[in-house]
């Protein structure tokens, strides 16, 4: 028997080389399972962490509205005492929301049925929703909090702007959360082109002076529940989630988000997104060549008006004074070279600028538009504005065509913008409203809250009680139908899709509000491919139905 016979008969087990090979196999088993048991570990660990920190977290803002609760009861007729308990639920309340949220956002995420929407939206409109939202922070800390718009080239864009806002919101609330009393935070909104025709790049800067992060701590900051662990930040609220959440919500968009940080001497978050142009619609009939006059002391804020109306083929004709601006007019009329209209700035030399307002409105007439340029809060100010002859309010920070189309409507309107400064909070008594809601509690609520708004509530339990109701009444009995989403017998989707089939003429164009507590992305798709019109997410706002009901009231 030659040498090779003899291998042929040897058994596998006791050949060297297989048995190599099923050492080799066993080893890289071992291996896995070692790999597989201690990601188990460390999924179990990150279970424990996830509990532990979500416990303390609900708890903090849970303590807060039951404690909160339990005073104003027993102060009950100290009207004083029971509203500082009532700011205070309401502050925990919200946080609890956002909670919540941040959960919610973070497991979808990790299933990956997180999408993102895609519509048309205007960045003008964007920024200042969110320069809303946090200017009352920074209020509250004495911060400077500098909005200031870069170059840009397209203002219409297509994307998801309730992401968009999610992860610009997030970022300048940490900066205005991690930043001292006294402190500034300077935001930066600019555009550079992409090599995608039709694409964008937008540019967002935001840097402070705050308590600044450690090189060690950068390595984490997106990684979820990571928080900076110093006396400095302990009682600032936060579940650690809102970073990991944004980096996941700018890498699904195809963007980039550096950050860059020292301790002790602040933080600069950059984020860098691909957005698609949306072609401007709005049709501008300004007159080319004519005189606008400006009254502004701040020379940054007085140049980007100037660059505006430039952009728009008006002439700029700046003052800092408003004493000036009554001499200019006054001898303008008399001399029949009025400027078309008055752009009022913030900042003023010499006078409040409403106080000026006043002035050039005894002067000019009713006719003659007169537009506040501001970073005010517009809605604590609207009465007195519109009071001292304000025609309409343009929002800071400044773009190019909310300015250029406010102007556009204002100097073919006659002096008012339809729909702006110029018109009143209806009374909605003359208007009714359809409430669907099967919870008790929440049909309470909401009918308190749009009792409020003064327009007649009729309600419904479910579904087809909702179509029922709707069928039977005269046409246009129902002005708004806000519609929740889980019901029993029929749910809000079904009812919202058989009234939209019924034989009547206002089947189609009676307004549908999705009243739910579904509040992601799909289900706003969903509500919209039923045929509702609007999507309120509970906890109800009752800003935010106010806002539905000026919108489709008036």
């Amino acid at each position: 028997m030659g040498a090779s016979d003899y291998k042929k008969s040897v058994p596998a087990d006791r050949d060297p080389a297989a048995l190599d090979r099923r050492v080799d196999e066993l080893s890289q088993e071992n291996e896995a399972l070692r790999r597989a048991l201690e990601a188990a570990e460390e999924a179990n660990r990150a279970k424990s962490r996830f509990l532990s920190s979500m416990s303390h977290d609900i708890r903090t803002p849970m303590n807060a509205i039951m404690g909160m609760t339990a005073i104003g009861l027993s102060h009950i007729d100290e009207k004083a005492r029971v509203q500082d308990c009532l700011d205070k639920i309401r502050t925990a309340s919200t946080h609890l929301m956002s909670l919540v949220n941040d959960v919610l956002d973070m497991s979808r995420i990790d299933s990956g049925r997180m999408t993102l929407n895609q519509e048309r939206f205007s960045l003008a409109d964007l920024t200042h929703d969110i320069a809303v939202i946090v200017r009352p922070q920074a209020a509250q800390k004495e911060q400077t909090l500098r909005f200031e718009i870069g170059k840009i080239h397209e203002e219409s864009l297509t994307g998801d702007p309730l992401r968009l806002r999610q992860i610009l919101v997030n970022i300048i609330g940490n900066a205005v959360k991690y930043t001292q009393a006294g402190g500034t935070i300077h935001v930066l909104f600019s555009q550079r082109p992409a090599r995608e025709e039709g694409v964008v790049w937008l540019d967002f800067l935001c840097e402070d002076n705050g308590i600044g992060m450690s090189s060690e701590f950068l390595k984490r900051i997106f990684l979820p529940f990571e928080r900076v662990r110093s006396s400095a930040v302990n009682r600032i609220e936060g579940t650690g989630l809102g970073m990991s959440i944004v980096k996941s919500l700018v890498d699904s968009m195809g963007g980039q988000i550096r950050v860059e940080s020292q301790e002790g001497a602040g933080s600069r978050f950059t984020v860098e997104l691909p957005l698609p142009i949306s072609p401007h619609d709005q049709e501008r009939t300004l007159p080319t060549g004519e005189k606008v006059l400006i009254v502004e002391r701040l020379d940054g804020r007085a140049r980007q008006m100037e660059d505006c109306l430039r952009e728009g083929g008006l002439m700029p004709v700046r003052l800092e004074k408003g004493l000036d601006a009554v001499t200019y007019l006054t001898e303008a009329r008399y001399e029949d070279r009025m400027p078309c209209a008055l752009l009022l700035g913030q900042e003023l030399e010499d006078m409040p600028p409403l106080d000026a307002a006043a002035h050039v409105r005894q002067l000019a007439g009713q006719d003659f538009p007169i537009l506040l340029v501001s970073e005010e809060d517009w809605g604590q100010m609207e009465y007195r504005a519109v009071r001292a002859g304000i025609s309409a309010f343009v929002p800071c920070p400044l773009f190019s065509s909310r300015l250029l189309d406010t102007l556009s409507r204002l100097v073919g309107s006659g002096g008012e913008e339809e729909g702006g400064a110029g018109s009143r909070e209806g009374d909605y008594s003359s208007y009714r409203a359809l409430l669907v809601e099967d919870n008790e509690l929440n049909l309470e609520i909401a009918s308190e809250l749009l009792g409020m708004t003064g327009i007649q509530v009729e309600t419904a339990e479910n579904g087809q009680e909702a179509a029922d109701k709707f069928a039977a009444s005269p046409t246009e009995y129902y002005d708004i139908i806000f519609m929740d989403i889980q019901m029993p017998v029929m749910d809000g989707y079904e009812a919202a899709r058989q009234i939209r089939k019924m034989d009547r003429p206002d089947a189609e164009s009676v307004w549908i509000v999705a009243m739910t507590a579904n509040a992601f992305v799909e289900d706003v798709r969903q509500s919209r491919e039923a045929g509702m019109n609007e999507h309120v997410s509970k906890p109800v706002d009752l800003e935010r139905l106010q806002d539905v009901l000026r919108r489709q009231l008036h």
